[in-house]
């Protein structure tokens, strides 16, 4: 699985060689990467701030998904034949 970080086998192939999904994968990666960024720290995070920095990151990500569906909303109010599923 250490290729994977290297690039070697695409991480599509990588899931369907070791019989995972490509979600697996890549939570595998950055896993391995945010632990592998902690170790050579020269005052290394515990767990629970890394815990912390991680869910500060999707939450950031979570709001740039949100302003990115409101924008898109947005700009299809003009088009509602376009529109098929509900504001829910």
């Amino acid at each position: 699985m250490v290729s994977i970080l290297k690039g070697e086998p695409s991480v599509v192939e990588a899931a369907r060689t070791h019989g995972l999904t490509v979600a697996e994968v890549d939570e595998w990666r950055e896993k391995f990467l945010l632990g592998a960024e902690n170790a050579l720290r020269s005052r290394p995070k515990d767990e629970e701030a890394v815990k912390d920095e991680q869910i500060e990151k999707l939450k950031q990500k979570i709001g740039d998904l949100v302003l990115d569906n409101d924008m898109l909303r947005e700009a299809l109010k003009p088009y509602p034949l376009a529109r098929k599923t509900s504001d829910a």
